[in-house]
């Protein structure tokens, strides 16, 4: 059984780390995200949940989902249209 199969056979949540997460944001989305603003957001204040295994801060991907559903705004038809 190679890494993968063993990872997938395992139940419950898989947590991305830092890079991962950045990544999963970018391909899912398609807005830009990059472990470093991940970073800074950890410090500052509004990123998506995390926690952390020992040293590590690690995302699951359903606080990724809702964290960048978060931050897309309403469609629009216009950019002369405000609010």
């Amino acid at each position: 059984m190679n890494e993968s199969n063993v990872a997938s056979a395992i139940p419950g949540p898989r947590f991305l780390r830092r890079a991962e997460a950045a990544s999963y944001v970018n391909s899912k989305f398609g807005f830009p995200c990059s472990k470093q603003w991940l970073a800074k957001l950890a410090v500052t204040g509004g990123g998506p949940l995390y926690r952390k295994a020992g040293r590590t801060p690690i995302y699951s991907p359903a606080d990724l989902d809702a964290w960048a559903e978060s931050r897309i705004g309403e469609a629009r038809r216009s950019t002369s249209v405000i609010g």
